[in-house]
């Protein structure tokens, strides 16, 4: 059989934790941030986790992970 591929938007955008839980950037910190606050921009730092629900649809596109 041949190997599953990952999904290569997946892998840019997910970590698996050495827990198993995945963890991804914040969004809305790209672009536009000249009319955000500097409270809403310091909010966006930092990893978040991924929510239960979107788990098991983001493992499948992560199959070696």
């Amino acid at each position: 059989m041949p190997k599953m591929k990952t999904k290569s938007g997946a892998k840019k955008r997910f970590k698996v934790r050495s827990s198993g839980s995945i963890k991804r950037s914040q969004a809305f910190k790209r672009h536009i941030l000249t009319k955000k606050t500097t409270k809403t921009k310091r909010q966006l730092r930092g990893m978040e986790g991924v929510h239960a629900s979107d788990v098991a649809q983001v493992k499948s596109m992560l199959p070696y992970a």
